[in-house]
């Protein structure tokens, strides 16, 4: 008999989200993995003791890193001195590394929400009521704040600071795209902006699949699961909030049955391509 590769699966089972069940969704899909690999589960903080043991880390719904930066660091380190399969991929050049990507991306023109994390830079930024500050290692919404146009100027940005600045703009919705490796899996959309996690099923035209995939090709991860927030402004296009390239949610929860099946075929057969 053939013998199944055996995967350390991360999670945080016990993590809370606003609007998201992390654990039910990992316990899930790991079990759906299991046709094809063994599964052992462990916490973030246990990965870098246990990595050695297994084929391939596989790092689902950790959490926020920053809730266990230390351990995250080491495992990383550890990984990438060993060389060990990890997906994602420790190449990823977006939230893996923090969100200062965002400032790169706007300063070059790209299609994402005005980002700068300088004072100087301030006036690069479209006039507004309302700004949008966060910090550069920040999730889950942790840290960020909204401030009057008037504070903008005494925020204490700079290099040092850790701290992006963004325009508080008015959309229509926030629709997410998730891929695996670089193919497109699915869509969804969260109709109302107040209810971020409130997701349903969306429809991409071309124009939508060509935005969110210029972001997946310009990371620097083949194997792995990426999803792209976007924002729908009131003109009708789409801005870049996030690239989420370490631990994205899926909201599997949210898709029909044949979706998700599609979904877990694709991340089976990328993680057989990891592994060979």
């Amino acid at each position: 008999m053939r013998r199944k590769p055996a995967l350390l699966y991360v999670t945080d089972l016990s993590y809370e989200a606003r609007g998201r069940r992390y654990g039910d969704e990992d316990v899930r899909l790991s079990a759906r993995l299991g046709d094809d690999f063994r599964i052992a589960l462990c916490h973030p903080r246990d990965a870098a003791a246990l990595m050695d043991a297994f084929d391939a880390v596989v790092v689902r719904n950790s959490g926020p890193v920053l809730h266990h930066r230390d351990a995250w660091e080491d495992f990383r380190a550890r990984a990438l001195e060993r060389g060990a399969r990890v997906f994602n991929e420790l190449s990823g050049r977006a939230d893996m590394v923090g969100k200062r990507y965002l400032t790169e991306l706007s300063a070059a023109g790209e299609p994402v929400i005005p980002t700068v994390d300088r004072r100087e830079d301030l006036d690069r930024l479209p006039p507004a009521a309302e700004y949008v500050v966060k910090p550069e290692l920040g999730a889950d919404s942790i840290g960020m704040e909204v401030v009057p146009a008037d504070r903008l100027a005494g925020l204490a940005l700079g290099l040092d600071a850790g701290l992006l600045v963004q325009p508080r703009i008015d959309f229509r919705h926030e629709v997410s795209f998730y891929f695996v490796d670089r193919s497109f899996q699915y869509a969804l959309y969260a109709p109302d902006p107040a209810r971020r996690w409130e997701l349903e099923p969306y429809a991409p035209t071309a124009g939508d699949l060509a935005f969110a995939q210029r972001f997946v090709d310009w990371n620097t991860i083949d194997h792995g699961i990426q999803r792209v927030d976007a924002c729908r402004t009131a003109e009708g296009g789409l801005l870049l909030v996030e690239l989420e390239d370490l631990n994205p949610y899926l909201s599997l929860d949210r898709v029909d049955g044949a979706t998700g099946d599609a979904f877990v075929a694709a991340m089976t057969a990328s993680l057989h391509a990891l592994l060979a």
